[in-house]
């Protein structure tokens, strides 16, 4: 050990005597071997060698620094160096060979040590790099790593990956990889052997003490990255996972970015792919208008957007944050598009119709709401006037204008809605399917809960885990319908293209999820034991249902060209009956108190039932019952 360190600091050494001096040296060795190896290990002829010598070593000294090889930082040796190497001893012959003839005449030196010494040259000067090379990094992980790791995964990934760790000054040093390939075992990456599969992983980290598990296959399925996780879990190490493959190869991640949870992983189910090659008929060389643009669908709708070649996209919203943001983010992908950005609220209908007139788009996108449900129970009248009465004055602008399409952005909270932003959003659903249009086609979409969407379940979540705080959920038998933010921007792009006049598009998002098992997937998935985190379960929020629907029962469910998209339509309502229950519902926005709000709400939507009818729930309090909990939820599954 304290030898490597002593050779490490002589050979990395950036004197420029020093380096000219030893180069100088090994040339000379490879003349004199070369000669040896001419003439049986003898030295005949020794005034000739000792003539040539000087003059071989200037001239190979001098083409060494014109390929600017005169340096010390052997560390870093690669093909380049190695390639610039042998230009310089290539380039050097040939002026030695003209140098011998001119001066001692072409019999007199022999022929053979033309090409032994460039051979012998090249392999001293290249050896010694890599040498320094492999004592600098030895040095380096014997005194600086803390921290053994394994790497599930032996391709392009990995390699990626391990190349990371041995080339920054990182706090680990890779012993093992494992692979389900059994082709690969033996083989090694970066140097780092693969010492078998993944199901032999618990026997290796035990074996070879390993500190930390890296998970490198980011193209894995999410049944694959399940399996992954549970023989993790077996080996009782923490483990964390890389980035997807999009971002692996387009945003080159280093080291440190290695992701704690891919919110695809906690779907429970591979994600909907949605073909949207029909999209680009409806967007390419036209204008698109997009509402709530700086939320978390509306921003991920304008990038999406600006993928099929609009003539103009128009981003509104009323945060001017918000909106200076996204024209940050956009700024860098609009390409040939031309990009308006609009600070204004939908409730303005004066407003409204001023954009429409200025653009005039053929696609509108209105993802501009109130949200958090929450909040908006104690709200009702902003509620009502920005997810009612805003989605009206967009639509009403809309058609004015002729545009050609229109799509509304619902949730599942609408069917049989227990909350006022529930109620809302029905309320929207009826005007797009009611609303006599003249050529403008009127599609809504209902969502689950998005994974990840800013203030989501998720995202409170992973803040608490990063905080090490206890995990805070309503109710342990909780279910919600979960998706990505990816199958939500898709299913709304898709609509545009695939929806009727009337339609509400839901995505068939498989069986809800309870909301406990999404949390001990995200502490699984985050390298942690359920048995580390407390969960506190605090109650069902005021309108919370204990399980969502998709679906009501005097829906009617038709079939669409993709079998993972379902239109519905509910003919109970005509326009006539609606828009005077919306006039009076406008006229008492003013006087009326909520809960005359709430029972007008409910004369348009038989449904809403306010407050919902919970089932008996004891409050939880003691911080240990959570964990104890959690393990009893999954024994029984």
């Amino acid at each position: 050990m304290r030898m490597s360190k002593i050779l490490s600091r002589i050979l990395l050494r950036r004197s420029l005597w020093f380096i000219t001096l030893f180069q100088a040296f090994l040339i000379f060795v490879s003349l004199i071997l070369a000669w040896l190896l001419r003439f049986d290990f003898a030295i005949p002829y020794h005034k000739l060698l000792l003539s040539a010598a000087p003059i071989l070593i200037v001239i190979r000294l001098a083409a060494l620094a014109s390929f600017g090889l005169m340096h010390g930082w052997w560390r870093y040796t690669g093909i380049s160096d190695v390639l610039d190497v042998m230009k310089a001893v290539l380039a050097g012959s040939c002026v030695f060979v003209g140098t011998i003839y001119a001066i001692l005449g072409e019999t007199t030196f022999p022929r053979s040590i033309y090409i032994l010494e460039p051979v012998l040259t090249i392999g001293l000067l290249v050896g010694v790099r890599f040498v320094s090379r492999a004592l600098a990094e030895s040095v380096r992980e014997n005194i600086v790593c803390s921290k053994k790791i394994a790497v599930v995964g032996a391709g392009f990934a990995a390699q990626m990956l391990l190349r990371e760790i041995k080339h920054d000054r990182t706090d680990y040093v890779a012993v093992a990889c494992v692979d389900d390939d059994g082709t690969k075992k033996n083989l090694k990456v970066q140097g780092v052997p693969v010492l078998g599969t993944v199901d032999e992983l618990p026997s290796i980290i035990k074996k070879h003490l390993v500190d930390e598990i890296l998970i490198a296959v980011p193209s894995a399925s999410t049944s694959q990255m399940r399996r992954f996780v549970t023989i993790c879990e077996k080996t009782k190490v923490k483990f964390r996972t890389m980035p997807g493959l999009k971002e692996l190869i387009v945003e080159q991640p280093s080291f440190v970015q290695l992701r704690d949870v891919n919110l695809d992983d906690l779907l429970g189910r591979d994600p909907v792919q949605i073909d949207l090659a029909t999209v680009r008929g409806q967007i390419e060389g036209r204008t698109v208008l997009v509402t709530g643009a700086a939320g978390s669908i509306g921003s991920e709708l304008s990038r999406q957007i600006l993928e099929y070649g609009p003539s103009k996209l128009v981003c509104l919203d009323q945060s001017e944050t918000g909106i200076f943001y996204v024209q940050i983010d956009l700024a860098k992908r609009r390409g040939a598009a031309r990009i308006i950005y609009c600070v204004a609220d939908v409730r303005d209908l004066g407003r409204m119709r001023r954009i429409f007139d200025e653009h005039r788009p053929s696609l509108t996108f209105h993802a501009a709401a109130y949200k958090h449900v929450p909040v908006m129970e104690s709200n009702v009248r902003e509620a009502i006037k920005n997810n009612i009465f805003g989605l009206l004055n967009v639509l009403t602008s809309a058609g004015e204008y002729r545009c050609d399409a229109f799509v509304f952005v619902s949730s599942d909270k609408a069917v049989e809605p227990t909350t006022v932003m529930g109620a809302t959003k029905r309320v929207g659903e009826l005007v797009m399917a009611s609303r006599s249009s003249r050529n403008m086609r009127c599609i809504s979409v209902r969502f689950g809960n998005v994974l990840g969407s800013k203030g989501s379940v998720v995202r409170v979540l992973q803040e608490q885990l990063h905080k090490n705080e206890e995990l805070t959920l309503t109710h342990p038998e909780a279910t919600r319908f979960f998706m990505t933010l990816r199958e939500a921007v898709s299913l709304i792009l898709h609509a545009s293209s695939i929806g009727s006049h009337g339609d509400i598009l839901v995505l068939d998002m498989s069986r809800p999820i309870r909301i406990l098992d999404l949390a001990r997937n995200l502490i699984r998935f985050s390298g942690r034991s359920p048995d580390e985190v407390k969960i506190r379960f605090t109650g069902l929020r005021p309108g919370e249902k204990m399980n969502e629907q998709l679906f009501s029962a005097s829906e009617i469910m038709s079939e669409t060209p993709n079998p993972k998209i379902h239109a519905v339509r509910d003919n109970t309502f005509d326009w006539r009956r609606l828009e005077s229950q919306l006039n009076a519902l406008q006229g008492s926005l003013a006087v009326d108190s909520d809960a005359s709000l709430r029972a007008r709400l409910k004369e348009i939507v038989p449904g809403y039932n306010y407050p919902p009818t919970l089932p008996p729930q004891r409050t939880i309090r003691d911080k240990e019952i959570a964990p104890r909990l959690v393990r009893q939820s999954a024994s029984t599954r």
